[in-house]
């Protein structure tokens, strides 16, 4: 089972998740790609390597048109923070840098490293821009632009005519709708009377579709996260100066299974946005479970709170050992008196049920008539439902149950890319070396779409998974 696990040790926010996950190797030019499918006008987005405390990290800031600093995680709150420099470009281009250089073009931008950009050319540097926008004005102070808010309801209308994943837009309205309920509760307000300032939302639906992206690009199986750590006292914010964690923060945590620490730092480390996500995407919380590490990766975040300020994000393969030795129900019943054409549907049936597997077995009766023994492979937890399925759906009279041990394999599911295409596969791990078995109805797909041999797809998957 693929497996990712956030390290909250230094709390968490929108902007650390997505930096976090993209330090993992995901492919920025195909992430990039996936963004754009948004159609969200009016942002930049810098992502760049950094080091913190000596530690390399990835750092990600959405810069708003009109905005000199406006990247950070916003959340109906402002807080001020600050960048080593800031960009703002105009359009249909990515590039990075970490030297003092300038094009002619209709627009420049003044900031800590005083230098300007226009449009249509590309560097490769040390880090990447992406750009929703064209725009000619001066960066050097505050612009007074104006910005509309947005609800709930623009927000997911945004979303729902981007042209990303059916599952990618699922995740981001459930954590957007989250923060709003959040908020909603807080100020006493109708769910989709709580409007997002123009900063915050921008880099807010960039921040949560990001991670999004992110997640179907790993295509992990199963999330934990650590206890949340967050910091103490007092922040000022679009509603005046409240309390940390801030209200909407304590909100999601009610009724929740999300283990939460304070700490003796004066300031805000867990956003609304950062828990939303949290909460929405992990199904277990606490240490660190056991984990064969593929990679990890460290979000930045920006503020100087006397240590490493970061998320860290794990991705692996879930070897746990407990579950190696576990027990299950076998389900048996001889069927001598049965319309064979009706096997298969109670076949199907079962599997659809929960049965880890069933088949049949050709036997000899009594007068020799010819029948079958149905055997089916149970979690315990549902050995009743599927044993009342046989009863129903059969024309037996009773079922045999046997409690079994078993040993099983740590296993997981891949996708691999072949020169024929997309295929799963199912890989094991036997003595720390792997087992390889491709899905065959992605083999038999590919086989028949290429009008290729079934062997020679078997063939090319092992070969693509080495």
């Amino acid at each position: 089972m693929r497996v990712l696990y956030f390290d909250c040790f230094s709390g968490v926010s929108g902007d650390m998740m997505l930096g976090a996950l993209l330090d993992l190797g995901i492919d920025q030019n195909k992430f990039l790609d996936e963004l754009n499918k948004l159609n969200l006008p009016g942002y930049d987005i810098i992502i760049e390597k950094k080091v913190i405390d000596s530690i390399t990290v990835t750092d990600v800031n959405i810069i708003v048109e009109g905005i000199e600093d406006s990247s950070g995680d916003h959340h109906n709150h402002q807080h001020n923070h600050s960048h080593d420099h800031n960009h703002s470009h105009g359009h249909n281009h990515s590039h990075s840098h970490d030297h003092n250089h300038s094009h002619g073009h209709n627009h420049s931008h003044s900031h800590d490293h005083n230098h300007s950009h226009g449009h249509n050319h590309s560097h490769s540097h040390d880090h990447n821009h992406n750009h929703g926008h064209s725009h000619g004005h001066s960066d050097g102070h505050f612009h007074h632009h104006y910005h509309p808010s947005r609800n709930l309801e623009d927000i997911e209308k945004i979303i729902d005519e981007s042209t990303l994943k059916p599952n990618v837009k699922e995740f981001g309205k459930k954590v957007f709708k989250e923060i709003a309920r959040a908020e909603a509760k807080v100020h006493n307000k109708g769910i989709n009377e709580i409007h997002f300032h123009e900063v915050g939302a921008v880099d807010s639906i960039v921040d949560i579709m990001g991670v999004a992206i992110c997640i179907d690009l790993l295509g992990v199986d199963k999330i934990y996260s650590s206890p949340l750590r967050d910091g103490n006292g007092f922040i000022k914010c679009q509603h005046g100066v409240l309390p940390v964690p801030v209200p909407a923060v304590m909100e999601m945590l009610k009724g929740s299974e999300i283990p939460y620490i304070t700490e003796d730092i004066g300031t805000e480390l867990v956003t609304p946005t950062g828990i939303a996500l949290i909460k929405c995407l992990c199904s277990e919380y606490g240490v660190t479970p056991p984990i064969k590490i593929e990679k990890t990766g460290y979000g930045a975040g920006k503020r100087k709170i006397g240590r490493l300020n970061a998320l860290r994000c794990v991705l692996g393969t879930l070897m746990d050992e407990s579950k190696r030795d576990d027990e299950i129900y076998v389900l048996e019943t001889n069927i001598d008196d049965m319309n064979p054409e009706f096997l298969g549907y109670v076949m199907e049936m079962l599997l659809e049920n929960g049965a880890l597997e069933v088949f049949y077995t050709p036997v000899y009766m009594k007068k020799n008539r010819p029948g079958v023994v149905l055997t089916v492979l149970s979690p315990k937890e549902i050995e009743e439902k599927l044993s009342n399925i046989i009863l129903r759906e059969t024309s037996t009279l009773g079922v045999r149950k046997t409690v079994c041990k078993r040993q099983t394999l740590t296993r997981e599911e891949r996708t691999v890319m072949t020169k024929y295409g997309e295929v799963k596969v199912k890989i094991s791990l036997v003595n720390g070396l792997e087992k390889v078995s491709p899905e065959y109805e992605d083999c038999k797909r590919v086989a028949k779409e290429k009008n290729i041999p079934l062997w020679k797809v078997y063939e090319e998957v092992k070969n693509a998974v080495q």
